[in-house]
């Protein structure tokens, strides 16, 4: 079908430009460009942040499980795979087992978890014997026992929903002191 009258149509469609740019919100007023940026920076940082320790430890897949081991060459246990990933991805260093680390950073409810943060279980009849790094959608990388490599696993297996202990956010401002 052929417009018969464009400039009415024309008009017409300036007029609905005109009036949703009028109806813009608040926060999309040019008086506010610096806060939209200082938002949209720290959000990119913190996904930067995660998607550099989710990538490193999927470099550690497969690597054999070592009871106190910390180096891939002998082999990584849980909290060794979570402080060499945490040292080489961020630079940050994290206290030697889980236990120890299960008290850094802030403690975070699982409805807030973000990849990169830190999943804890009681594998051992102990409270945070065990710990992993949440990689999203449920999944958590871990080093898990003897006979064993570092892989992936679904938090919602009732072997580990049944042995959360609890979540920690690792930030940037973490210092071990």
């Amino acid at each position: 079908m052929a417009i018969k009258h464009p400039s009415r149509y024309t008009r017409a469609a300036a007029a609905f430009c005109v009036a949703l740019c009028v109806s813009m919100p608040a926060w999309c007023a040019e008086t506010e460009p610096q806060e939209q940026t200082t938002v949209l920076t720290k959000i990119q940082e913190i996904t930067d942040r995660a998607s550099s320790l989710v990538a490193k430890a999927v470099d550690f897949l497969g690597t054999r499980y070592k009871r106190g081991g910390n180096t891939t060459d002998q082999g990584l246990d849980c909290s060794g795979l979570v402080r060499l990933v945490f040292k080489d991805a961020v630079n940050v260093d994290l206290p030697r087992t889980a236990a120890e680390i299960s008290r850094a950073g802030e403690k975070i409810e699982p409805a807030e978890l973000q990849p990169g943060d830190l999943v804890f279980y009681n594998t051992l009849k102990r409270g945070f014997s065990h710990v992993g790094i949440y990689l999203g959608d449920n999944k958590f990388i871990h080093s898990p026992s003897k006979g064993g490599q570092v892989r992936i696993e679904s938090m919602d297996l009732a072997y580990w929903k049944k042995r959360f202990n609890g979540a920690r956010r690792i930030n940037d401002d973490y210092s071990p002191n």
